[in-house]
């Protein structure tokens, strides 16, 4: 995994977006609170699959979280910037896969280092489903 930010959008290396942390995302201790950071995962991954999927694929799927494995490395403060990157490594096992997160700061070091495990679901049934072939080969390559 590379320590250097990437270019917001889509790329070679996978999906990208520049996050500032707010008053309300400090916790007690003066930093990004943990839970904040979970929420930028869930908005990187959003993004992601939003910036790639077609729009009929938006429209049936919805992702959801299975795991979370987060390494906490370093501290953000209010007005601090990062950028998350988010890529997929792996193809699918049925319904799930594993995406991976990193937030870098503007010191070329990783913040915050996440494996995640999302399952894909079919809107209209309202349960897991095998991820399609074609849409695994998309977020592949992205």
């Amino acid at each position: 995994m590379s320590d250097a930010p990437s270019p917001q959008g889509v790329g070679e290396s996978g999906y990208t977006l520049s996050i500032t942390a707010q008053p309300s995302d400090i916790d007690e201790l003066g930093h990004v609170n943990n839970a904040v950071w979970v929420r930028w995962i869930q908005e990187l991954a959003t993004a992601h699959w939003n910036a790639i999927a077609p729009q009929d694929a938006i429209d049936r799927y919805i992702w959801v979280v299975t795991r979370h494995e987060i390494d906490y490395r370093g501290n953000v403060g209010v007005g601090d910037s990062v950028t998350g990157r988010t890529w997929i490594s792996e193809p699918p096992k049925g319904a799930r896969f594993w995406r991976n997160v990193s937030f870098t700061g503007p010191d070329g070091k990783i913040k915050v280092a996440a494996k995640t495990n999302w399952a894909i679901i079919d809107r209209t049934i309202e349960r897991p489903v095998r991820v399609p072939a074609d849409l695994a080969e998309l977020f592949l390559k992205n």
